[in-house]
């Protein structure tokens, strides 16, 4: 269990040092012609001239609760701070997103790495390349039709399990996590691959499946409506896993660095904050970004991803991290060789913001 800080509050300070600096413009600006002496003048300086904004798109896979961290540093104005003005856009899938950043609709591209993986071993010129890692858990929980506070996965032979798309992150690490404890996805049980991303947890509430893979706020909807019971974690079973990184085309990142170190700044702050704050005010955050939940199943699904150690103390995407992500794709029978790490990752940005 991470240690949970306490945020130390700097208002009065930092109030403090406001006003003094509105006092001493308030003096300049009433201060009679007369009474300004000509050494005042030539020594006032001029202001500052404001920054400029950079405009950002950044294509997410999935708006979801789990990406927390990205969303207080979008509440907290650590990406105006960083003087990037921030254009959210929602893929709704890795392929999408990949599409989107390759294409160049998108500057950056937020999903799991192994699409970063595919793509490189296509050939492509100008491939993409992982700067930040967010995640270090699975975002998934399996969910039952009846509290099973037993649970082995053993549980599952001879059953049908609403699952992933093929070759998806979250099918990928549902099949790890099930040969690990000696069962065989293909023979012990029936996992179903049919249903949208999205669409399983309405399908197992209409009885489909005597499991699901599901997502939040899929899983804690399911709690509520009182037609399914989380039974696992497979952000726990899996162990630390790469789940979703930042990444952009090689051309992006060469011509645009100090873009890419302000976005990565603005991030770091937010994975400060989490690291920093209770679930509590960390729900109370991102509640805006997230109109269609009350804050208490907010906070509940944060409290949830805050219990399992989910979010990453800094954003260095670490080679043993990377490797074992090869393991998971080699493993689900998707990677047909290996990619080099020095290729596909650079950790430059997230070790100079960690500083």
């Amino acid at each position: 269990m991470k240690k949970r800080l306490i945020a130390l509050l700097l208002t009065t300070a930092l109030a403090g040092l406001t006003f003094t600096a509105c006092g001493e413009k308030q003096t300049q600006e009433t201060a009679k012609p007369e009474e300004k002496t000509e050494e005042t003048t030539s020594s006032a300086a001029a202001p500052a001239p404001e920054k400029e904004m950079t405009d950002i798109t950044l294509n997410e896979v999935a708006h979801s609760i789990f990406y927390a961290p990205m969303y207080v540093a979008i509440e907290e104005g650590y990406f105006e701070e960083e003087n990037i003005r921030l254009d959210l856009v929602c893929g709704f899938g890795a392929d999408k997103v990949m599409t989107a950043v390759l294409s160049g609709e998108a500057d950056i591209g937020f999903m799991g790495s192994e699409s970063s993986i595919y793509t490189y071993n296509e050939g492509a010129n100008d491939y993409v390349v992982n700067f930040a890692q967010l995640t270090q858990r699975a975002g998934n929980f399996l969910v039952a039709r009846e509290e099973m506070p037993e649970f082995s996965w053993n549980d599952l032979k001879g059953k049908t399990v609403l699952g992933g798309r093929k070759g998806g992150m979250p099918e990928m690490v549902f099949e790890f996590i099930l040969k690990e404890n000696g069962i065989d996805p293909a023979s012990d049980l029936e996992i179903n691959q049919s249903i949208d991303f999205g669409a399983t947890a309405a399908a197992f509430s209409e009885n489909q499946g005597d499991f699901t893979v599901e997502f939040e706020p899929g899983a804690t909807a399911l709690e509520t409506e009182g037609k399914g019971y989380v039974v696992a974690s497979l952000g726990e079973d899996s162990g630390y896993v790469p789940y979703t990184a930042y990444s952009a085309k090689q051309s992006f990142m060469d011509e645009h660095p100090e873009t890419i170190q302000s976005f990565v700044n603005a991030l770091q702050k937010g994975m400060d904050y989490v690291q920093s704050h209770t679930p509590e005010e960390i729900a109370k955050v991102i509640e805006p970004q997230f109109p269609e939940s009350d804050l208490e199943t907010i906070t509940t699904i944060v409290t949830r991803y805050y219990d399992q150690d989910t979010w990453k103390e800094n954003l260095i995407f670490e080679k043993s991290s990377f490797e074992l992500l090869q393991d998971i794709l080699e493993s689900a029978g998707e990677l047909e060789k290996r990619a080099p790490y020095e290729d596909l990752v650079t950790t430059t940005y997230a070790e100079t913001a960690v500083k």
